[in-house]
C-alpha cells in the first residue's frame, strides 16, 4: 500500500478527549474536558424548540446566515470598540477550531513561522504543522505565566508570519496586560506580522484582571485575526459555533478555505444563537459573576487537599503541580487519577514546548454539587496515588 501523508505523523490524537473518554470507561468525574454541566440559557434553548418548526434547516449562507452575522457584528462593535461590518468582516465557522484552522491556512505558507507562547491550548501546534508553517514557542514562565520580552523580541526578530494570543490564556488562566498587548502589538508591526487570536473566555475574566481586544489598539485592527465562539460564553460546546472578524481581504480568503473545509455551520443552531448575542449587558456580568464563584470555591477545596495551584485570572482552568507525587510520566498521573481516585484532569506536558511534566490541568465549569463530588474524591489524593 503506499504511504500515508506525512502531515499527521508528528502528533498525536487529543490528549484532552482521550482523558475524556477514559473517565467514561471508569466512571470518574470529568474535569479534563473543558465543558459544563449545566443548561443554557433558557431563552435560546426555548428559541432552539421553536426553530425545529420554522424553515431553517437547510444550508445558510456559507459564512454564516444573515441575521447572526448582523447581531454578532453589533454585538462585538461594541466590545471590541471597532467597526465589524457583517458582509465583510465576519465569517461563522464550526466552533472556534475551524476558525484558527481557517485563519492559519489564509495566511501562513509552508516554511512560514508562527510563534505560540507555551503553555499552549494543543491545537494550536497541531494547525501550524498542517499548515506546514514552523511554531516558535515562546516561554510563559510559571507561576506568573509572564513572558520575558528578549524572548518574545528573539521570535519576532526571525520575521514570523503571525503570533498566536491565546486571551484569556488556556491552560494557565493568564489574561494579557495592556502593556503586555501593547508590546506585542509593536512588535508585530515593526516586524509586519499577524496577530491571529483565540479569544473564546473573552467574557470568562476575573477582577482584577480585564480582557483587552488586540483589534481595538492603535494600528492593529488590519492586522489582527480574532477568532472566537460561542461555546463558553453560553454554555454551548456541543453547538459548534464559532466564528472569525477580519479585515475584508483577509475575510475574502478565510471565506474560502472555510467553505471547502465545511461549507458551513449549522443553519438552525444559528438561528437559535441569535437570541444569546442580544442578551443584555447584565448576562455577561453575570456569568462572570458565576465563574468567580466556580473559581474560589474549586480553588479554596484543591488548597486544603494540599495541592499547589496557580489561581487563574481568566478562562475555567487551573493547573495544578504535582512534583510531590514522584511521578516522571504526568500523562501516567493522569491516568492513575482517573483509575483509583475516580477524577479526571489532562497532563500538562501536552499544553507545553518544554520537558514539562510538573503539573496537570483541571477545569471547573462544573455543577457545584459536581465540584463537591471531586473534590471529595481527591481528598485520597494523598493516600492513593503516593503509593504507586
Amino acid at each position: 500500500m503506499p504511504k500515508l501523508s506525512k502531515r499527521t505523523s508528528p502528533f498525536t490524537d487529543s490528549v484532552i478527549r482521550r482523558m475524556s473518554r477514559l473517565c467514561l470507561e471508569h466512571d470518574a468525574v470529568n474535569l479534563s474536558q473543558g465543558f459544563p454541566d449545566f443548561d443554557p440559557p433558557a431563552k435560546i434553548l426555548e428559541r432552539l424548540a421553536e426553530c425545529t418548526r420554522e424553515d431553517v434547516h437547510q444550508y445558510a449562507i456559507t459564512w454564516g446566515a444573515a441575521n447572526f452575522r448582523e447581531a454578532l457584528a453589533k454585538k462585538q462593535s461594541h466590545l471590541m470598540q471597532i467597526p465589524v461590518d457583517p458582509e465583510k468582516n465576519i465569517t461563522v465557522t464550526c466552533g472556534s477550531t475551524e476558525a484558527m484552522m481557517a485563519a492559519m491556512m489564509s495566511v501562513c505558507d509552508p516554511g512560514d513561522e508562527v510563534i505560540v507562547f507555551s503553555p499552549f491550548y494543543e491545537n494550536y501546534g497541531a494547525d501550524s504543522i498542517l499548515c506546514g508553517a514552523k511554531p516558535i514557542y515562546v516561554p510563559l514562565i510559571p507561576p506568573e505565566f509572564n513572558y520575558d520580552p528578549k524572548a518574545l523580541q528573539a521570535a519576532f526578530q526571525r520575521h514570523p508570519k503571525a503570533l498566536i494570543l491565546c486571551n484569556p490564556s488556556n491552560p494557565c488562566g493568564k489574561v494579557f496586560t495592556e502593556k503586555e498587548l501593547n508590546e506585542i502589538a509593536d512588535l508585530a508591526k515593526k516586524y509586519d506580522a499577524y496577530v491571529i487570536t483565540d479569544e473564546v473566555y473573552e467574557h470568562i475574566v476575573y477582577p482584577p484582571a480585564r480582557h483587552i481586544y488586540m483589534a481595538s489598539l492603535d494600528g492593529m485592527a488590519d492586522r489582527t485575526i480574532s477568532c472566537s465562539s460561542l461555546s463558553k460564553t453560553y454554555s454551548i460546546t456541543g453547538w459548534r459555533l464559532g466564528y472569525v472578524i477580519a479585515p475584508e481581504k483577509i475575510t475574502e480568503e478565510i471565506r474560502k478555505v472555510h467553505d471547502f473545509l465545511t461549507v458551513g455551520a449549522a443553519a438552525p443552531l444559528q438561528e437559535a444563537a441569535v437570541s444569546g448575542l442580544q442578551f443584555p449587558e447584565q448576562y455577561y456580568q453575570e456569568l462572570q459573576d458565576l465563574y468567580l464563584d466556580k473559581r474560589d470555591y474549586f480553588c479554596d477545596g484543591l488548597r486544603k487537599i494540599g495541592l499547589n495551584i496557580s489561581i487563574p485570572q481568566g478562562a475555567y482552568y487551573v493547573l495544578a503541580d504535582i512534583s510531590e507525587y514522584g511521578y516522571d510520566n504526568d500523562e501516567q498521573f493522569c491516568e492513575d487519577l482517573i483509575k483509583k481516585v475516580g477524577v479526571g484532569a489532562v497532563p500538562g506536558s501536552s499544553f507545553f514546548a518544554e520537558d514539562e511534566n510538573r503539573y496537570i490541568r483541571f477545569h471547573f465549569a462544573k455543577k457545584k454539587e459536581t465540584l463537591d463530588e471531586a473534590l471529595r474524591r481527591l481528598s485520597a489524593l494523598p493516600e492513593k496515588m503516593k503509593s504507586h
